[in-house]
């Protein structure tokens, strides 16, 4: 190895690079994890999503979500600490998309038909201006709350409250900008736009039951403090098929959710992408060895007079075989070493940096790090043995006649 440094220092490279793509791209992984988390606790841990669930009409069966089966009036009623005394506020909304236009600009965007309570009860803040008030629900104001993003879209750095746009056509002034906060699975409040819910519904779109009550998409719940979230939904679910009038036995018209299940379902999904990249990763790590393989049985070959010589003055298979053994573990340990620093490395490098317009957000974990380093070692066992076996099986008389 000494003589061979060359040589030796592109088979440790081989590791290294396996390695530092291991530590370096789990650790990616792991901070989109825990970004998504953090991002989705910080609309608060009380909180319960219903959903339309499930239904058949017209022989066609829909899907989650696609049901008109929630209303305004229940919405309402869970308001009522009368009907859910667990339950602090009730926040309905729906959605459509629009085109809004103002200052010579546009963008496509989405609009969210929401009550008062929507903005505390998704945990928003407000850079400038006022919320959607009770009064703008009740005389379906043409108000608008822009987001961080699209205020800037078309007013660029200005404060636009009191400034007019256009939604579809119509005129409406704007009243508040929320504070930016970024994506989550929820949805990126910075990319959306709030109005009065009535006004969505008798200005922008909107649809009724057969009964004439108008339609919502989700409901979010807000319960008292988390030690309340079961009873909440039990509550909900009780209030709402009541509503429904929905017989014992039958299934829900709608589907009642809280904070923690969505964060454990994302966990789950993130964590199958996390080890998705770290086998990807560890495909390197496995070039790597097969390149320490290759060196070993190469060296093998240029040193069978040395093995014979050995083996001549009293060497026995074991001490030849444990020779190599140590030469590849030695090249596999050394590269793993090297390689958990560059991974630390670079992880610490690309954290909060940005990239199409994506920032990085890295998480260490020294499991990681030790797990990489074992599967180095390992791996370099594993490939160093049949070099190992070989030399060792050589006969003497025959390695010292090799040229």
């Amino acid at each position: 190895m000494g003589v061979n440094k060359l040589r030796a220092g592109l088979t440790l490279l081989g590791v290294v690079i396996g390695v530092a793509s291991v530590i370096s791209l789990m650790s990616i992984g792991r901070g989109a994890q825990q970004q998504v988390t953090e991002r989705i606790q910080s609309l608060g841990t009380n909180l319960l999503f219903v959903r339309p669930g499930a239904s058949q009409q017209g022989g066609v069966f829909q899907a989650l979500g696609s049901a008109a089966t929630l209303t305004l009036g229940d919405a309402a009623a869970l308001s009522d600490p009368a009907y859910a005394s667990a339950v602090l506020k009730a926040a309905p909304q729906t959605s459509t998309g629009v085109q809004i236009v103002a200052n010579g600009e546009n963008a496509f965007t989405q609009a969210l038909g929401v009550t008062a309570d929507y903005v505390e009860v998704r945990n928003l803040k407000l850079a400038s201006g006022r919320n959607i008030a009770t009064p703008d629900v009740q005389n379906r104001k043409e108000v608008v709350v822009l987001g961080s993003r699209i205020s800037e879209t078309l007013f660029g750095l200005r404060d636009p409250v009191g400034e007019p746009v256009r939604l579809r056509g119509r005129k409406f002034t704007v009243v508040g900008v929320l504070a930016s906060r970024g994506g989550s699975a929820l949805g990126n409040e910075d990319d959306q736009v709030l109005v009065p819910i009535t006004t969505a519904y008798y200005r922008l779109s909107g649809s009724r039951t057969a009964q004439g009550d108008v339609t919502v998409q989700s409901i979010n719940v807000q319960a008292r403090d988390e030690t309340f979230l079961d009873e909440a939904t039990q509550q909900v679910s009780t209030l709402l098929r009541i509503r429904h009038r929905i017989a014992a036995g039958d299934d829900d018209d709608f589907t009642v959710t809280s904070q923690q299940e969505t964060v454990e379902t994302l966990n789950e999904t993130t964590e199958t992408f996390v080890v998705f990249l770290g086998a990807i990763a560890g495909i390197s790590l496995l070039v790597g060895g097969i390149g320490i393989m290759n060196i070993m049985l190469v060296s093998v070959t240029e040193r069978t007079r040395e093995i014979g010589v050995r083996r001549a003055v009293g060497a026995k298979r074991r001490d030849v075989l444990l020779q190599f053994l140590t030469e590849a573990t030695l090249l596999s340990v050394g590269g793993g070493l090297l390689g958990v620093g560059a991974g630390i490395g670079l992880a610490k490098l690309l954290d909060g940096k940005s990239l199409g317009g994506q920032s990085f957000q890295t998480a260490l974990s020294s499991d990681v790090a030790v797990l990489a380093l074992l599967v180095s070692a390992a791996i370099g066992l594993f490939f160093g043995i049949y070099p190992a076996v070989r030399a060792s099986r050589l006969d003497p008389i025959t390695a010292l006649r090799h040229e």
